[in-house]
């Protein structure tokens, strides 16, 4: 059995992390709370234009539509979404792992690009070996989470419109944690262009829509700003997913290293009591022999 130096030792460093776990999940919380908000106030209107523009998209042909046209996949940028940061579970593996499933997988005839937003995949990434035909590895947008806005947001959404009207991709994916609660998030992988256009079948209401002041001007100003939109809703998602992880995962430290503080005490206890009980009998052995 371990000294009692060295268990009060461990004890007081236990109490020290359950400290810094359970400042951080309130820190997480705090956080958490704003990023819900703002990702529960942008989803219904990031949904219902995504709705919009498949169901314009669907009524426009393969020229009015730059942004719809399906081409023979060869080359495919992933846009891997994590954190820059940390002592979140699983929530920035999962991303990694979703990526290296869709490359050994879906896309392990093409040309693979990827893309990664926050330092964690970027990290976990760099020394990847991909299986396969080429890939690379882009630099890193690591300060978008210092300053999450839609106007930072729309600027990577512009570049990624340019990449794929120059033919320079062939499909645009974005792999990232969706909210659902501060404990629950799912990994998400969304085809961000081409503009996926719904099926048609005997069954589908095509909406015939009224263009105004014409259909040229709405499609080139519409399409553009719901792909800003949706991918700044992406962001959000994630930045909401990452403190509801984070929160969690320090809900779960606290927790273990409270009952870990418990058994510390118990141990000590025992043997403290032991050492008492051993000073005991030497004492009355002691006297014993004098007595003889």
């Amino acid at each position: 059995m371990a000294n009692l130096k060295e268990i009060r030792n461990r004890i007081t460093s236990v109490n020290s992390t359950m400290q810094i776990t359970s400042a951080m999940k309130m820190v997480s919380a705090a956080k958490l709370k704003r990023a819900q908000d703002a990702i529960t106030q942008m989803k219904p209107y990031a949904e219902k234009l995504q709705e919009i523009l498949t169901n314009l998209s669907s009524s426009l042909d393969a020229s009015e539509n730059e942004y719809a046209q399906e081409r023979e996949v060869k080359n495919v940028l992933i846009v891997g979404v994590t954190s820059n940061r940390g002592l979140c579970g699983g929530f920035n593996n999962n991303v990694v792992k979703k990526i290296k499933t869709l490359v050994a997988s879906e896309y392990k005839n093409c040309n693979i690009s990827v893309l990664p937003v926050g330092k964690k995949i970027n990290d976990a990434l760099k020394y990847t070996t991909w299986e396969s035909a080429s890939s690379e590895l882009y630099e890193h947008p690591e300060e978008i989470w210092n300053d999450l806005t839609f106007v930072n947001g729309s600027k990577m959404a512009d570049s990624l419109m340019q990449a794929y009207k120059r033919g320079q991709y062939d499909q645009i994916v974005v792999v990232y944690n969706s909210f659902i609660n501060a404990a629950s998030q799912i990994v998400k992988n969304e085809q961000f262009l081409p503009v996926q256009v719904p099926e048609q079948t005997e069954d589908s209401n095509t909406i015939d829509y009224v263009y105004d002041p014409s259909k040229k001007e709405i499609v080139k100003d519409l399409i553009p700003n719901s792909l800003r939109i949706r991918l700044y809703k992406a962001l959000l998602d994630s930045h909401a997913s990452e403190h509801g992880a984070r929160m969690t995962a320090m809900h779960q430290a606290t927790d273990n290293a409270t009952d870990l503080k418990k058994d510390l005490q118990l141990t000590y206890n025992k043997a403290r009591q032991a050492a008492i009980t051993s000073e005991i009998l030497e004492i009355v052995g002691g006297a014993e022999a004098l007595a003889n």
